[in-house]
């Protein structure tokens, strides 16, 4: 079954946000009418992630890249599928690969009370009351700190910010001013929090405020809650008062 989702939002020029209930997809255009992904959304929201690109104007062939933030399910539950159905080349963070091809167990995060009573209202939504299981994915780039992505018409940044998982990694967009942090900043009621289920917290926070120190930063596309954007400035004073964690 198909995750619930809404239509296309357009956050940038070139950015599109495709909501599930559970874990944004991003769609980004790369100059010769081409698309990066930037993760996949849980099992099953390949065929909707296929239908979005159809209604930008592209075939499953312009899906060139799928870049991985991190190995939990919601963000690579489609990749094999896409892949399978566009070719496209698979990105991700070195230390998460063994997890996303299946290489080895992930990790699990210590849950706090409330962590424990989010998990719970998640399953219950889900078919079967439970995650599904997801299919592993082979990946043809592991990124690291420093490196830098081919093809998108403008410098990105990869940055390793370990602590919700080992391997997460953001993408920072310094000419656009476009942040896709992963599970390290999301959005409650209007407030940037850090993300619940980190397997080292202290790392997770520390990679937090790596985050929300950037200056030039406008456009923040997180995969859970609102985007930030029109002038987001993590940095400034709008965010101050950003929540370190759900307790």
């Amino acid at each position: 079954m198909t995750p619930p989702r809404t239509e296309l939002r357009r956050l940038t020029g070139t950015v599109r946000q495709l909501p599930f209930a559970l874990g944004h997809v991003h769609l980004v255009a790369l100059p010769g009418d081409g698309f990066a992904a930037v993760d996949t959304g849980m099992p099953g929201s390949a065929p909707a992630i296929l239908e979005a690109l159809g209604q930008l104007g592209a075939g499953p062939g312009a899906l060139r890249q799928i870049v991985l933030t991190h190995s939990h399910i919601d963000h690579v539950g489609a990749a094999a599928a896409l892949v399978a159905a566009t070719g496209a080349t698979v990105l991700a963070g070195a230390d998460d690969i063994p997890y996303i091809t299946g290489a080895r167990p992930e990790p699990q995060a210590p849950h706090t009370p409330a962590e424990a009573a989010l998990r719970a209202q998640i399953d219950a939504g889900l078919p079967g009351g439970a995650l599904p299981e997801r299919e592993p994915v082979a990946v043809d780039v592991a990124l690291h700190e420093g490196d830098t992505l081919d093809g998108w018409g403008e410098p990105v940044r990869v940055l390793h910010v370990p602590g919700h998982t080992p391997g997460g990694i953001a993408l920072h967009l310094p000419r656009s001013r476009v942040l896709f942090p992963g599970d390290l900043i999301g959005t409650v009621g209007g407030r940037v929090v850090l993300g619940p289920f980190n397997v080292a917290r202290e790392q997770a926070e520390a990679s937090f405020r790596r985050l929300a120190a950037l200056d030039d930063v406008e456009t923040v596309c997180v995969p859970h809650g609102e985007p930030l954007v029109e002038g987001a400035r993590l940095a400034g004073r709008r965010h101050a008062g950003a929540r370190l964690a759900v307790r």
